[in-house]
């Protein structure tokens, strides 16, 4: 299983995602499931995956080919001139794979699905984040979807439901992130740490700060902490049931 968020704010866009994947109980390793294409000055494109590890695998591999030389590959999304076009590209590239190798055709339920957000800016446009499914079409985030969830979503949801602000401050966005996934690892053996940070400055056209957050770090270790002490606090100062005369 996998946790990865993509987060649109006025200052930018937020990608974080876990590194575990595993086979069984007694196979556990990390992998990473963030992967950033950058030409300065002109664009910035992020993918973070979840699902069946060879299949997003080989869509980000069919992608970098595509992408080797682009004066002589076509598409590459270094070349294609919208996010919109990328999001298509990058949609019909993870259906094809998914075809390629389930026995009956391409299916949502397939053994080889898999999930991808889509994020980034080219020149001369706004910054754009889409939520890509196994089928190869896509949505986009706007005001009423501004952040999208794969993988093992339900655990670290509420915390962004109840605290995302669009207008809130990358590091801001990051303690918010930070939350979110300590919530769902405590939840969930199958998502787990080290987890992988990218931030992307709205115009910047370049790559923001990245991280690689370990199980060790100090500012997660407090957050996490001191998330659980203030979460114990509030439920103390909540009035007791009454259930009232019998």
């Amino acid at each position: 299983m996998t946790y990865c968020v993509g987060l649109a704010l006025k200052k930018g866009l937020v990608f974080m995602s876990d590194t575990r994947t595993n086979a069984g109980v007694d196979d556990v390793s990390t992998v990473k499931k963030l992967r950033s294409w950058c030409v300065e000055g002109d664009r910035v494109i992020t993918l973070l995956t979840a699902g069946n590890l060879a299949t997003t695998q080989s869509v980000v591999s069919l992608l970098d080919e595509r992408s080797l030389s682009p004066e002589n590959r076509d598409p590459s999304i270094l070349k294609l001139p919208t996010m919109f076009q990328v999001a298509k590209l990058v949609g019909s590239t993870l259906k094809e794979v998914i075809a390629d190798n389930a026995d009956t055709g391409q299916k949502a339920d397939s053994t080889f699905n898999g999930t991808i957000i889509l994020g980034g800016q080219i020149k001369g446009m706004a910054p754009r984040l889409f939520l890509i499914y196994p089928e190869g079409n896509f949505i986009e985030a706007g005001d009423d979807a501004p952040f999208f969830q794969i993988g093992e979503t339900k655990y670290g949801k509420p915390i962004l439901i109840r605290t995302y602000a669009p207008d809130m401050s990358f590091e801001d966005a990051v303690k918010l992130l930070l939350l979110s996934f300590d919530s769902t690892i405590k939840a969930n053996l199958s998502v787990g740490m080290p987890l992988d940070l990218q931030i992307y400055e709205k115009d910047s056209l370049k790559l923001g700060k990245t991280r690689r957050i370990l199980a060790d770090d100090d500012y997660f270790q407090k957050t996490s902490k001191g998330w659980g002490e203030s979460l114990r606090a509030a439920f103390q100062s909540m009035p007791n049931y009454d259930f009232g005369a019998d």
